[in-house]
């Protein structure tokens, strides 16, 4: 690690431990000022906004080289997840990332634009075209996810086998309790 990558590692530790403490000190606040109302909710949404904020900018690190951003990173991610020939239509890919077909146009756009997808005529329907990495695609998204996966395994690292599983049981069933809320 050179010093410029420790120093911003430090920097790094010190504003994650200063967040920690943001989220304690609103906590707390929240039980000074309102005794009457359980601070809970925002302890754990709090948490999970930080985690979102700090995960964010570890894989903005990683994708930055490759001329990529969470959203554009994703869609090059469905689409080699769907097998080879690594391609779906519009429709089925903004499905499979829980998109609208406006929020998803952009990102193709941009993947179109530095050549890692191709929009290529659907056979079966002439009216639509089927979204496929290209070779420099399938090449960037084959270096890129072992890099993503490996930093957020070192950050997973803190927790043993069992506190995972938890954590993903815990975690889906708030997932599943919003789902139902927003119904």
């Amino acid at each position: 690690m050179t010093k410029s990558q420790a120093g911003k590692s430090s920097g790094r530790a010190s504003a994650d431990r200063a967040a920690r403490r943001r989220v304690d000190d609103i906590v707390q606040q929240w039980r000074t000022e309102r005794p009457d109302i359980d601070p809970v909710p925002a302890q754990i949404y709090g948490l999970i906004g930080r985690i979102h904020i700090q995960s964010t900018a570890f894989i903005d690190e990683i994708l930055a080289p490759y001329q990529l951003v969470r959203g554009t990173f994703d869609v090059l991610t469905a689409l080699r997840r769907a097998g080879a020939p690594y391609s779906l239509t519009p429709k089925a890919l903004a499905e499979s990332l829980l998109l609208s077909g406006a929020g998803l146009n952009s990102r193709i756009n941009r993947l179109e634009d530095i050549r890692y997808i191709a929009r290529l005529p659907e056979p079966a329907d002439r009216r639509t075209v089927r979204i496929q990495l290209t070779t420099a695609g399938e090449s960037v998204i084959n270096d890129v996810i072992p890099q993503v996966f490996e930093a957020q395994w070192r950050r997973l690292r803190a927790l043993d086998d069992d506190s995972m599983g938890r954590l993903v049981t815990e975690l889906s069933r708030l997932a599943d309790a919003i789902d139902a809320i927003k119904s």
